[in-house]
């Protein structure tokens, strides 16, 4: 029996379940979910299910054996001393507890080897996770005149990144320059050991990296759930996420 969309149980029984980093809203003590997030999850073919917000191990094992995939969403500064820094003045609003339950469940992820998508703070969290830094305020610690921080609507161009050859981004959109939409503050500094650079802005702000240790490890600086339905490369990349989660625990 067909459901009201029109895609038949069998059908979504194969759908691979794709785990979701809460956003956190301090104030109102409360999780929530940008739609953009899910709505490119279900349109490349996939289920999203947005993750509790706890760093015990196993309440967060648990939840990922659900799951066939990870994708880290954006939201909040990285807390400086994750990093080995002080917090600066530039430095905006941290959370603890999201970053101590990113930081395990991408261990956990990783040593799974199960399919990882990074998405804006995403990246960074991978990167620090790794062993990489951040810049906690690119105006203040790399000023340049690139747009990192757009007005909306957040569906257009920002500014191109130059995509490396023969890289995992390469594979999927292709190599050269591409646009991409910008909304962050923060970027990576120093690349974590084992990370390879797949994009770079045209001031060198890292814009995706990936890992040559891991089956699927992407993470990109841009929003490609803001602009899946504009950008044919943003589609590219949901679609080789979901692929590569479909493919995860099979021989």
């Amino acid at each position: 029996m067909a459901g009201g969309d029109g895609v038949g149980r069998r059908d979504t029984e194969t759908m691979p379940v794709i785990g979701l980093v809460p956003l956190v809203d301090v104030e109102r003590e409360s999780l929530w979910m940008l739609p953009g997030y899910e709505r490119m999850l279900i349109e490349a073919g996939a289920v999203p299910l947005m993750l509790p917000l706890t760093h015990r191990p196993d309440v967060l094992g648990r939840a990922l054996d659900a799951c066939d995939a990870l994708l880290v969403t954006g939201g909040q500064d990285v807390t400086p001393a994750r990093y080995g820094q002080p917090t600066r003045p530039c430095c905006k609003e941290t959370n603890a507890n999201r970053d101590a339950m990113e930081l395990a469940l991408l261990a956990d992820a990783l040593a799974r080897d199960m399919p990882v998508l990074g998405i804006c703070r995403g990246i960074q969290a991978l990167n620090v996770h790794l062993g990489g830094t951040l810049y906690q305020d690119l105006p203040t610690e790399h000023p340049s005149l690139v747009t990192h921080s757009m007005n909306a609507p957040y569906d257009r161009v920002a500014h191109e990144v130059d995509v490396a050859e023969g890289g995992m981004l390469a594979q999927i959109v292709g190599a050269g320059e591409m646009g991409v939409n910008s909304c962050h503050h923060q970027a990576i500094c120093d690349v974590a050991p084992g990370l390879r650079v797949e994009a770079v802005a045209p001031d060198g702000v890292v814009e995706a990296v990936s890992s040559r240790d891991a089956t699927f490890l992407l993470g990109v600086q841009w929003h490609p759930e803001m602009s899946f339905r504009t950008s044919s490369e943003s589609r590219r990349i949901a679609a080789a996420f979901v692929a590569a989660a479909s493919g995860h625990g099979k021989a």
